[in-house]
């Protein structure tokens, strides 16, 4: 606003101050009157004179019961300002929306709000800062504008609240049974009872305090689920006994969760009689009898058999049927009868625990034992024993014995079919048995538990002659098998030179060998081998000279059973069975146009000591030493290094630090050409 004073005239000093004066009072006061003036109508060109106006309508008052609740009538008046809009806030001003319209205001669904308080407003403004859900209407807006009284919408929702206690289990059987312990949390509503139903809802009784609840007597309601529910209310319809809580009441109202009353009939699983029985494990039929039952009462009955820890064997349903029960085909142990009386049962099926697994309304007997005497043969260890039968002494040594159970026991050796040999009352006589001097073959060794046997005797069959109640342990084998030597052989080792010439072995001969079965093995020098010929003369007929160069062995083998033994097996490696191989003799296939082939002939040497295990000597006859050229190898043909020293008469070899074996040694005459190769054992 612009304020423009106007003033002309002329003035003494008197009236020009008195002038002055009224003039400054009257501009004051003018001044103060634009002000005022302006702050309520014009800032910056915005009319300042708004007003949110006065609202009429409600309070309002909803059930919140699911069904839509809306307002209605509301008016509006004295309201100014160029831009308006509809509030809706919580109770403490949090705005929860912005309905732009009163038809707006009475399209919203304040059920949909749940329990609460909601403050209706309107507002009008020129401009505004923080108008959005979420922002305080009280302390969040800024700007020119102006709120209206506000309307309350009750949202009522009672809270039947969270009960504690239970589930409770009676049973019927004429004694008082009270509930105890409940409590109640949560809770809210002007009206509150708490209600008792039976299981689908349809209400039992209204006691009106937990006190009320925890003083009635289940047990005269006879068999059968009763549920406790709290209910909080503001108004309500239905609400008597014979209606459903769950489906016949109407109003404002809400129901807590419920507690389980579980009254069980009574059931007693009574007294059973007979027995404790005692069988043997025999393979005959073991049949329980004489077992009496009474003071049993329950709508349902069944018999059961258990194992000693209640694991449920079998239902057999009547005295009859227990009776009929062969006992013996459950073999060794012990087991239960019990009677069972139910009205309902879970968990009763083979394989469950009876004192564990089920639940329900039952009741058990007391039991009856059925021992099933087994006898156990126990396990034993120690072998297989594995011997040669060269008329020395064989014993089997380190069997123990473990797990055997009855009254009387023996060892028993039998053939590897069963049949009886002998029968050692202990380990030691059975450790004391000379298994060579009973040949060739296998013996099994057992150990026998019983309480009565018949059968038992040398020449029976201790896998099918015997009877009674007996058990045998597993068997240890004792192999005694035939006595094979591969033998000594002896000639060689030969040397050739492969020149096209026909060159053969001789002078080979055998002793000490022992077997049913012979042959000769020809490998080369890592064992592969190369052929079997039968016979000496057929081992002196090979023409080593077209196997070309490098090393064979020749061996000799004794066995009595063997499988592997073929051309491209290993004999060293691949044989299996009963068989011993000889020594070996090697055979060397030098090249014929080496140094040592095109030489003047074979020196005259000698190796001492021969086996050696510090020093071998090279020996020297007829020649001096100063040019000859020794080496050592190994059967392979492989160099090995050693320290070889040459003397006037003899070459001095270093074998300290071979392994034991045995060694080609190489001897060439570089001024003849001369060679000779001779063989060296180190030990």
């Amino acid at each position: 606003m612009k304020t423009t004073l106007h003033y002309s005239g002329k003035m003494n000093k008197e009236s020009s101050f008195q002038s002055c004066y009224v003039l400054i009072v009257t501009f004051v006061f003018f001044i103060s009157f634009s002000m005022a003036y302006s702050s309520v109508h014009l800032i910056d060109g915005y009319d300042l004179n708004i007003d949110g106006g006065e609202i009429s309508g409600g309070p309002y008052d909803f059930c919140v019961d699911g069904e839509v609740d809306n307002v209605s009538g509301i008016s509006l008046s004295g309201n100014s300002g160029s831009n308006s809009t509809w509030v809706i806030t919580d109770d403490q001003g949090l705005i929860l929306g912005l309905p732009p319209t009163i038809a707006a205001v009475e399209g919203v669904d304040f059920d949909a709000a749940g329990g609460g308080v909601c403050l209706i407003w309107h507002l009008s403004y020129e401009e505004i800062e923080g108008l959005e859900p979420g922002n305080n209407a009280l302390t969040d807006l800024s700007g020119v504008y102006d709120l209206s009284n506000s309307i309350s919408v009750t949202r009522n929702a009672p809270e039947g609240g969270e009960i504690s206690g239970g589930p409770f289990e009676f049973v019927v059987d004429e004694e008082v049974d009270n509930v105890n312990g409940i409590s109640l949390s949560g809770n809210s509503g002007s009206s509150s009872t708490w209600v008792i139903t039976d299981d689908q809802g349809l209400i039992l009784g209204l006691p009106p305090t937990i006190a009320a609840v925890e003083g009635v007597d289940f047990d005269a309601a006879g068999v059968g689920v009763c549920l406790i529910w709290h209910l909080s209310y503001t108004d309500i319809e239905g609400l008597q006994p014979g209606n459903n809580a769950l489906t016949d009441l109407s109003g404002c109202y809400d129901l807590s969760n419920s507690i389980e009353v579980i009254r069980n009939g009574q059931v007693d699983g009574g007294e059973i009689s007979g027995g404790p029985f005692d069988f043997c494990v025999d393979g005959e039929a073991d049949n329980v009898s004489g077992i009496s039952l009474s003071s049993n009462f329950g709508s349902n009955s069944t018999w059961i058999i258990t194992d000693d820890q209640g694991l449920i064997l079998g239902l057999p349903p009547t005295i009859a049927a227990v009776e009929g029960v062969d006992f013996d085909a459950a073999g060794g142990g012990v087991c239960l009868i019990w009677h069972l009386s139910y009205e309902e049962v879970e968990g009763l099926e083979p394989g469950n625990n009876a004192l564990t697994d089920l639940s329900g309304v039952y009741d058990l007997s007391n039991s009856i034992s059925v021992t099933r005497n087994a006898p156990e043969g126990g396990e034993i260890s120690g072998g297989p024993f594995e011997f040669v039968v060269d008329g020395e002494v064989d014993n089997v040594s380190g069997i123990s014995l473990s797990g055997n159970s009855g009254s009387s026991s023996t060892w028993i050796i039998t053939d590897d079919q069963g049949l009886i040999l002998g029968l050692p009352p202990t380990i030691a006589a059975v450790e004391g048995v000379d298994f060579d001097a009973a040949g060739v073959g296998v013996c099994l060794i057992w150990h026998l538990s019983y309480s009565n046997v018949e059968g038992l005797e040398p020449g029976n069959n201790a896998l099918t002659d015997l009877s009674g109640c007996y058990d045998l342990s597993n068997s240890i084998e004792v192999i005694r098998n035939e006595f094979v030597d591969g033998g000594e052989i002896s000639g060689g080792p030969f040397a050739f030179c492969v020149d096209g010439e026909a060159d053969n072995v001789s002078g080979i001969s055998l002793s000490g060998n022992s077997g049913s079965n012979s042959t000769w093995v020809i490998t080369d020098d890592q064992g592969l081998i190369l052929g079997l010929p039968p016979t000496i003369a057929a081992v002196e007929g090979i023409d080593f000279d077209a196997a070309g160069v490098g090393t064979c062995l020749i061996w000799h083998l004794s066995y009595s059973e063997i499988e592997g033994l073929e051309s491209g097996n290993n004999a060293l490696t691949d044989l299996s069975g009963v068989y011993d191989l000889s020594n070996s003799i090697g055979v060397i296939r030098k090249d014929g146009n080496s140094a040592e082939c095109q030489g003047l002939g074979e020196l005259n040497v000698r190796v001492f000591p021969n086996p050696a295990s510090r020093v071998a000597y090279v020996i020297t006859r007829g020649f001096a030493d100063n040019d000859l050229e020794v080496k050592l190898y190994d059967m392979s043909g492989n160099p090995i290094n050693v320290d070889i020293i040459n003397r006037r008469r003899f070459v001095r070899i270093d074998v300290s630090g071979l392994q034991s074996g045995i060694y080609l040694i190489s001897i060439v005459d570089n001024s003849s050409g001369s060679s000779s190769i001779q063989q060296l054992v180190v030990r």
